[in-house]
């Protein structure tokens, strides 16, 4: 790949997504910093990150050493400025929602180096859209990774309308760094991993909400028949069915496409607070440890 390699990673948001983000970029050497501006959930995300890298230990699959050393090249803050000084690879990981990202990169640009990359952690948004405004579009892209992120070694690399080349090669080293495969694809709504996602999963939906079969049923079909690691349905409590309705929501008004209209159970469990896994319930209980 072209291009010196990434040093100073900065995480923009401390909540799954991004947590997860920083753990494995403090794993695979760079000396990263998580920010958030709740001081609470900051707290949760360093104690994850430690209960996690604990837990490899544990079961023999991270050394010692090398979990000591990731907790050393960690550090967190609640401001911005701080975060970003010195980064070469801002990544931002906030709620799926267009105008606070946009916020959020209006400051990281007025504070980060000049030669800093600019990442949206997106599953779905258009990075095109999320760079319009910067002083540099050419060096915004989308670095997709999946929950959760130390297992899953998939990255979907979104390379915006004026995304370039320089950017798009360093990133791609950067995600070959972290042991990961990557995926490049063309600024699109839902990309690739999404779109293919979202739809499987409503369907699924759909299926329940018509009483084809039980949620067990339907994800053990795609477990045991087309080899899943784990079901649309079981995902989706994982993954929240909020996020997941937002997602929908976007893909159907930017698609014009039926096959992305929220399903009714699916509007009807997130008003009544049904999250899942995150709210203790969902197409599963998980309360119970399910």
């Amino acid at each position: 790949m072209a291009g010196r390699a990434i040093g100073r990673v900065a995480v923009i948001g401390a909540g799954t997504m991004g947590h997860g983000i920083a753990q494995v970029a403090a794993m695979a050497g760079h000396d990263t910093v998580l920010c958030d501006v709740d001081a609470a959930q900051l707290r949760r995300a360093v104690a994850r990150i430690e209960a996690t890298l604990d837990k490899g230990v544990r079961l023999g699959k991270v050394a010692e050493s090398a979990r000591s050393e990731a907790m050393a090249r960690l550090a967190a803050t609640g401001a911005l400025r701080e975060a970003v000084a010195g980064a070469e690879l801002v990544i931002e990981a906030v709620p799926e929602a267009m105008a606070l990202k946009r916020t959020i990169f209006a400051e990281v640009e007025a504070a980060a180096p000049a030669k800093a990359i600019l990442a949206t952690n997106t599953s779905s948004l258009s990075v095109t859209e999320m760079a319009a405004g910067l002083d540099a579009p050419g060096r915004f892209i989308g670095l997709h990774f999946f929950n959760p992120v130390h297992i899953m070694a998939l990255v979907e690399i979104v390379r915006g309308e004026h995304t370039s080349l320089r950017t798009l090669d360093r990133c791609q080293q950067f995600v070959d760094g972290l042991g990961k495969e990557p995926i490049v694809v063309t600024d699109s709504p839902g990309f690739a991993s999404s779109r293919l996602g979202i739809v499987l999963g409503l369907e699924a939906i759909r299926m329940v909400e018509a009483g084809v079969a039980s949620p067990e049923d339907i994800d053990k079909a795609m477990v045991l028949g087309y080899r899943h690691p784990m079901g649309p349905l079981r995902l989706t409590d994982l993954v929240g069915l909020d996020v997941r309705l937002g997602i929908a929501r976007y893909l159907h008004e930017a698609l014009a496409s039926e096959a992305f209209r929220p399903p009714a159970l699916l509007e009807r469990m997130v008003a009544e607070g049904r999250l899942g896994k995150k709210s203790g319930s969902g197409f599963y209980d998980w309360e119970s440890n399910q």
